[in-house]
Order: structure tokens, then C-alpha cells, then sequence
């Protein structure tokens, strides 16, 4: 399957250019489906949901003129026939899936049956954040309280990552992605509302992670198609080995 992992969502047109590759064909004539799961933990996530639906939040990905766009929201889908719902998924030219809560969308995958459908498709599978993350087979994210979803972490560990703001308590949770890829992911690099990935402090997210790692930042994408893996960036980015 190919695969754009972006922070968020396609911010230049380097990235977008890059789409169009993986696409073969352009943005308007192409089927998407958007997942909006990975925002349903959060407080105030239905609207959010929304506004990325509507173009008003940063992350640029549902507005960019598709010649259709769906909804696959994966936690209703274990009730669902899976003739009702597995055509749509097949004939989507692009899976949109969105950021938010990657533990939780990751277990979403895996109890609808996407993860292990994803490796038949034909689309093309675009990360934004949590949905990037969720694409690899190991993760790691933080949080500030405990993760929300009732699917256990594989691993979860406090730590204190040093900023020059300060020192910051963060819960360190280890997951189990779809493993679409073979490699690991940090978004939103030296990003000055994510200390927590700082160059020093992405290093020690990367630490725990047994594969390769790409800490990218929101002008960057990790492109993916038939084993070939491609950086494409007007920003920057860090590759950690094991």
C-alpha cells in the first residue's frame, strides 16, 4: 500500500505534489474517505471533528477539492456488515485518517478490520499526526493524564522531558500500530507547542521505539510506495536508528 505520513495534514506543496504522485492522477478527480476516530477521546472532539471536516482547523486535508469525500468513522463499523461497508473502502482512491488519540485509533483499526485490509488496498493512506503514528507497528506518544480509550498501552512510563520552559511531566505510553510500515514516527519536531519533541527530547521518544524513526515536522512527509521510503520537505526532520 502506499503511504503519506505527514504532522499535519499536507502544508506545502512539496507534500501535496507528492500526493498527487502517490495518487497517479489529480486531487479532483480522486474518491477519499476521511477518518475522523483518533479525535473522539479528546473533550470537545465531535466539533473538532467538524471543523477539520470544514477546513477551519490548521491541519489541511479534507478541503483540498477531492471529487468526493466520505466518512468512515471505525468505531461503528463491528456492527456493520462488512458487505455494507468494505466496497466503499475498496473503491476510495485516498484514506484520509486524521490526528488525535493514537492509541485509541489504533485499537479502532484493529476491531473494525481496517488494519488488516489496509495491506490490500489500492488507496493511498494519508497520516495527519495520530494517524501517521498509528500507521507504524511500534509507537510512542505522549500524554498529560492517561489515555482516555479502555485499550491498554503495550507499556506506560512517567517522564520528565527538560525544555527551556522547563521540565515537563509527561506520560510516556508505548502501543501497537496497524504496522503498515516498518518504521517509527515522531510529528510536529521542534515545534515551540510540542517541547516534548524537541531534538533532545524526540530522541528520547525514539529510544523506545525498535525501528528506524523519522521525527518530521509540520512541512515534512515520509512517503511510502512499494517498499521505496521517501522524505519530502521544505522544513526539517531527524532519522533515529535503533
Amino acid at each position: 500500500m502506499r503511504a503519506l505520513l505527514t504532522s499535519s495534514g499536507i502544508t506545502n506543496s512539496s507534500i501535496q505534489d507528492a500526493l498527487v504522485d502517490l495518487l497517479g492522477k489529480p486531487i479532483a478527480e480522486s474518491n477519499a474517505l476521511f477518518v475522523p476516530t483518533a479525535l473522539y477521546p479528546f473533550p470537545g472532539g465531535p466539533g473538532m471533528v467538524w471543523q477539520t471536516i470544514a477546513g477551519s482547523r490548521s491541519s489541511k486535508l479534507c478541503g483540498l477539492g477531492w471529487k468526493s469525500l466520505g466518512i468512515l468513522e471505525l468505531s461503528v463499523l463491528p456492527s456493520i456488515e462488512q458487505a455494507a461497508w468494505v466496497p466503499t473502502v475498496r473503491d476510495a482512491d485516498v484514506l484520509l485518517v486524521g490526528g488525535g488519540d493514537p492509541l485509541f485509533l489504533a485499537n479502532w483499526m484493529r476491531r473494525s478490520g481496517l488494519a488488516d485490509l489496509l495491506p490490500t488496498l489500492d488507496a493511498v493512506y494519508v497520516g495527519v499526526s495520530a494517524g501517521s503514528i498509528a500507521a507504524t507497528s511500534t509507537f510512542v506518544e505522549t500524554y498529560t493524564e492517561p489515555p482516555r480509550g479502555t485499550d491498554g498501552p503495550l507499556k506506560t512510563e512517567d517522564v520528565v522531558f527538560s525544555t527551556p520552559e522547563g521540565d515537563l511531566d509527561r506520560i510516556l505510553v508505548t502501543g501497537q500500530g496497524a504496522g503498515l510500515v516498518d518504521f517509527g514516527l515522531i510529528p510536529h519536531f521542534d515545534h515551540p507547542h510540542h517541547l516534548d519533541a524537541s531534538p533532545a527530547n524526540a530522541e528520547k521518544w525514539a529510544a523506545r521505539i525498535p525501528a528506524p524513526t523519522y521525527a518530521i515536522d509540520d512541512d515534512t512527509a515520509v512517503s511510502v510506495a512499494d517498499g521505496d521510503v521517501q522524505v519530502v520537505s521544505e522544513g526539517n526532520w531527524k532519522l533515529f536508528q535503533p
